[in-house]
């Protein structure tokens, strides 16, 4: 973080921000308590959030209703301190100084709740580690 008393910056990064940097980044702002500022992108985003995603979310008391795909731009990975890609190649660019982790993860796409929970489930856990590591306590688990 370039300024001490800034909140961390962390973006979440996947192929259609469709499902998985969707709940990541719903997951962060949720236990974070809004002491993180999160973003999520894809590189080839789709039309709207994958359903069964929503669905398993809301499960959570997270609604993501709200949320559409959104194309990650190269400004999204130079204002982010933490960049979290999830299944999207090279297609984050990549900037000295930056602090990168590539969550192997299945994608929800194409799949319905039951499949998806333990997606979700997943993610919470790395989530949850990834506020450790940056010295958050998670306001939720």
């Amino acid at each position: 973080m370039s300024d001490a008393s800034a909140s961390p910056s962390v973006l979440f990064v996947c192929v259609h921000n469709a499902g998985r940097s969707q709940m990541a980044a719903a997951l962060t702002k949720h236990l974070s308590g809004g002491r993180v500022e999160v973003r999520s992108a894809g590189s080839a985003p789709a039309d709207t959030i994958n359903p069964a995603v929503t669905q398993v979310m809301l499960e959570e008391g997270i609604d993501l209703t709200g949320e559409r795909p959104k194309i990650l731009t190269t400004d999204a990975v130079q204002t982010s301190d933490v960049v979290i890609t999830m299944g999207c190649g090279d297609a984050c660019p990549i900037f000295p100084g930056k602090r990168y982790e590539d969550w192997p993860l299945d994608d929800p796409a194409g799949r319905g709740p039951d499949a998806v929970r333990p997606i979700r489930d997943e993610i919470r856990t790395r989530v949850e580690r990834l506020l450790a590591d940056l010295g958050i306590t998670p306001t939720d688990s």
